[in-house]
């Protein structure tokens, strides 16, 4: 989508009437044409847009251009609490299930073991493995988020990029990420 309005706009400035018609060619809205990023897209330099704080991310950008916050410093601090309390209750709910799926593991006992590749086992393997990528997952995400909140808070400006609405960390690397203190990291 980003593509072809770029390539639109080399050949002229794109006006308000252009911005509605092309999100009606391409079955979107004007407020996703004008905040879609890129997963791809490299750190910007400064803002988004030229008047915009530099730290403002792409889900703020978006909730902003929808009319459903402000960008003013308050707003921005409480909508960076809300994120967070959510994340807490998602990486509660992760927990819940992981532990769940455990217990039903050691419920099956020996069974477990002499019957490893009957489904029910594996089904249970597998969501322990999804629930624990998705557990390290939600325990990242918060720690993430109290270091933007942080930094709002003092209106430092610094943040860590975080490019897409859901964290993407490898597998592999979230348990170097976990022993990152971001608090102590100014």
């Amino acid at each position: 989508m980003s593509d072809a309005i770029t390539h639109y706009r080399q050949l002229r400035e794109v006006t308000v009437d252009d911005l509605v018609a092309i999100a009606y060619v391409l079955d979107t809205t004007p407020a996703v044409l004008l905040s879609h990023i890129p997963v791809d897209m490299p750190e910007p330099e400064g803002p988004f847009a030229t008047g915009l704080p530099s730290d403002v991310d792409p889900t703020e950008l978006r909730a902003w251009i929808e009319g459903k916050t402000r960008l003013d410093r308050e707003s921005r601090v409480r909508g960076w609490e809300e994120r967070a309390g959510r994340l807490k209750v998602r990486s509660a709910h992760h927990e819940e299930q992981l532990q769940g799926a455990y217990a039903e593991l050691r419920e099956l006992g020996d069974l477990a073991v002499q019957e490893a590749d009957a489904p029910l086992v594996q089904r249970l393997q597998w969501r322990i493995q999804d629930g624990d990528h998705a557990l390290n997952q939600a325990e990242v995400a918060p720690a993430l988020t109290e270091h933007r909140l942080d930094n709002l808070r003092e209106g430092t400006g610094q943040t860590v990029p975080v490019r897409r609405s859901h964290l993407s960390i490898s597998y592999f690397d979230w348990p170097s990420v976990l022993k990152t203190d971001f608090h102590n990291e100014r």
